[in-house]
């Protein structure tokens, strides 16, 4: 019902787009959430199976026991990041119009890139963690 939901909200969304005069944005818009996000939710919403409380217990104790590691790389990560950002070497960037759009990004702004970067890994990382799942001996 949740992702029917998000759905709707996204066409809405749509819609009122196409009313500010963004047709390109409510393209985007339609496709992308109405569509390809409500796809996908729907298919690993009818993928999941049942898991019982002690399976749950379980299986929260493995992945503790394996990924550890993880919220400590992201507490490196984020401090190095905020000391990176409290000690800049490059100038802020005010309004030069004569600036290429690549120099700006990639001499500029290399932080908000790798926080980028690392928010992804986060996000790979999490689902790994969340839908692996051990193969058998017997291959399944």
């Amino acid at each position: 019902m949740s992702a029917i939901a998000l759905a709707s909200a996204s066409i809405v969304l749509t819609l009122l787009m196409f009313r500010l005069d963004a047709p390109i944005a409510a393209v985007f818009e339609l496709s992308v959430c109405a569509g390809l996000i409500t796809v996908i939710f729907v298919s690993t919403i009818s993928l999941t199976k049942p898991v019982t409380r002690p399976e749950l217990k379980q299986q929260t104790k493995n992945r503790i026991k394996r990924y550890w590691y993880l919220p400590v790389l992201v507490f490196v990560t984020a401090a190095f990041l905020g000391f990176y950002m409290v000690y800049p070497e490059l100038p802020a960037l005010v309004s030069l119009p004569d600036i290429d759009f690549r120099d700006v990004m990639w001499k500029l702004r290399q932080t908000d890139i790798l926080g980028q970067i690392v928010i992804i890994l986060a996000g790979v990382f999490g689902v790994v963690v969340l839908l692996k799942e051990k193969m058998n001996h017997d291959g399944q």
